[in-house]
């Protein structure tokens, strides 16, 4: 009977936090939620990632483009949170296990090795950021962040010009060409 009565309040805690999250998660407000958690996992990525090759990369190029991501990324997450705060959609805590593997790879890499691994690793990204925001930009249900998809898209296509160009820099071409920006064109 003891068990009985703390079981209750407890099921019932329990059930309220998942009838919560399940306002933001179901129906139209799923793929928002995926949106949210994908952005912001790859957001904390790029900002990680660019850390390192800031300290890493032996290219002055790649180090220029690593701060660029560093500073343009760190102002995107910022209002992507400030957007899933206030509709209590939650976001990424930490990188997807994707890229936390590839940051391990990367911290026992240096010079041009690292180089190149860390700028075909953006251009990869980038695709798959531009997909994502594309996505969101044209379907998603939650008009801010559709808007802010929107207003996120031209800087990120930008950011994978710019990654392309500096990677075909270092393969001694002219980089890669941003048609066919899917993500599974990698």
């Amino acid at each position: 009977m003891r068990k009985t009565l703390y079981a209750i309040p407890l099921a019932l805690a329990v059930f309220s936090l998942a009838a919560a999250q399940k306002d933001n998660r179901s129906g139209a407000g799923s793929d928002d939620q995926q949106f949210v958690q994908k952005a912001s996992a790859a957001g904390l990525a790029e900002v990680n990632f660019g850390k390192l090759a800031t300290k890493q990369a032996s290219s002055a190029d790649v180090r220029k483009f690593a701060q660029h991501m560093v500073d343009d990324h760190t102002k995107a997450n910022e209002d992507l949170l400030k957007v899933a705060n206030k509709k209590r959609y939650t976001a990424a805590r930490t990188m997807d296990a994707e890229h936390e593997r590839l940051y391990r790879k990367l911290t026992g890499m240096s010079g041009a090795e690292f180089d190149r691994e860390y700028m075909a690793g953006q251009v990869k990204d980038h695709k798959e950021a531009v997909s994502l925001f594309e996505k969101q930009s044209k379907n998603g249900k939650d008009e801010d962040l559709k808007k802010l998809a929107q207003e996120t898209l031209p800087t990120l296509k930008e950011h994978l010009k710019m990654a392309q160009e500096t990677h075909g820099k270092l393969k001694g071409g002219k980089g890669e060409k941003t048609s066919g920006s899917k993500a599974g064109d990698r």
